[in-house]
Formats: structure tokens, sequence, C-alpha cells
């Protein structure tokens, strides 16, 4: 597997609560990253900012601002609907980094999420021009939801890393999502009940491929 020489990467879901945010933390900790997150909804306390920096121990610095974060647990669109605020999407560009730090940026839900009226988060992850790397179930419909998001991405013209399957081993929606998608799985993260740094810790030999991918080993 060649290197890739980025200076990031963007977590995408196939839907939500896929283990997305559980799966931005474990990157987090193994690149050795930066996180961003640009648009956040819901109460404070659920936010995932804290919980990335919780479970990746990264320091206060290493976690960049949100552009736009809206109290309800809403799409962006309506989250901000609700506060009589609009999302302008000309706003969004990538923070400042050095040369060679890396960053981590998660979305909100998958790819078809609106932000506004006119843009997805999928034009987002076009404009920002970083490749794209899928969080996914294991189990059963995955296959559906992540050939779905592959369309879109490609379609769209985003570059597409390759897939992460959260959830107990499944060989065969594993190699369905190979063949189909003509993409790579380049780690499997099982469930865990208990999530904590040590257990997320434990984990990082999983995700040498997508280190190996963005030349962070």
């Amino acid at each position: 597997m060649s290197k890739q020489l980025e200076k990031g990467v963007f977590i995408t879901g196939t839907d939500t609560g896929v283990g997305k945010t559980f799966a931005a933390a474990a990157l987090v900790k193994r690149l050795k990253a930066h996180y961003w997150k640009p648009v956040q909804t819901g109460p404070e306390e659920e936010h995932d900012a804290p919980e990335i920096q919780r479970l990746s121990c990264i320091e206060t610095d290493q976690i960049l601002p949100c552009l736009y974060s809206f109290p309800d647990p809403l799409s962006p669109h309506e989250a901000a609907k609700r506060v009589k605020q609009k999302i302008e999407f000309g706003h969004f560009k990538l923070p400042d980094i050095k040369s060679k730090e890396f960053l981590v940026v998660e979305g909100a839900g998958g790819v078809m999420v609106p932000l506004d009226d006119r843009h997805m988060m999928l034009d987002l992850m076009a404009q920002l021009e970083l490749p794209a790397l899928i969080v996914a179930r294991s189990g059963l419909g995955t296959i559906n939801h992540t050939l779905l998001t592959i369309t879109a991405l490609r379609n769209r013209g985003v570059k597409l890393a390759g897939v992460i399957l959260n959830g107990p081993e499944n060989k065969a929606n594993l190699e369905a999502i190979e063949q189909y998608g003509k993409t790579e799985v380049l780690a499997e993260l099982p469930f865990c009940t208990d999530v904590t740094p040590e257990s997320l810790g434990s984990l990082m030999p999983r995700l040498d491929r997508v280190a190996q991918y963005f030349g962070r080993e």
C-alpha cells in the first residue's frame, strides 16, 4: 500500500450511531492528529470534542473549535433554523496547522445530511478537499448503506481512502464492500461495551493499515 501525502482525513458515517466518533477518537490517537468538527448539533454535554479528548488523551490545543454549534440534536440545517441562524457555506475553510501535523475532520451524520437550502455534508467534503474515510456498521444492511455512500462520494469527486467497519467481524460483508465498492476496508474495530482510553488504546494495532495509507506509522 503506497503512502498518501495528505494533510488530513474527513471521517463520515453511513448512518447515525455507526461509531463514527469512536472511530475518530481512535484515529486521532493512532495518527497523532488534531481534531476538528466543523458543525456540531446537540446540547453541550453531548458534544463530540470532549469525548474525543477523553478517549485519545490529546492536548486541549489539538481540539480545534467548531465553526457552527447548535443546541438541538437535529440535522444542521434544521438545528440552525430553530435558533434563527444560517450556516454560511463560504465560511468553511480548513484550519491552519503546521506542515507536519495531521487533521481528523468529523462530519455530522452521513454524506447527504443538509447544511442549508443548497448544500449537503458531501459538498463540504468536496470543498475541504480531504480524502474521505467511511465508518460503517459491520452487520446487516451495511452493504447497501456503504455502497450508496461510496457512490455519492465518487459522483461528487471526493477521494475515497477506504472504509472502517465497526462491530463484530463479518467476513462476507467486508468482502462484498471491497468487491462491489472497489475499495479497501482498512480497519475492523470491535464493539466495545466499556469505552475507555485503555480500551481504545488496545485497538491501535488494528489501525496500522490506515496509518500506512497516510504515511503516519
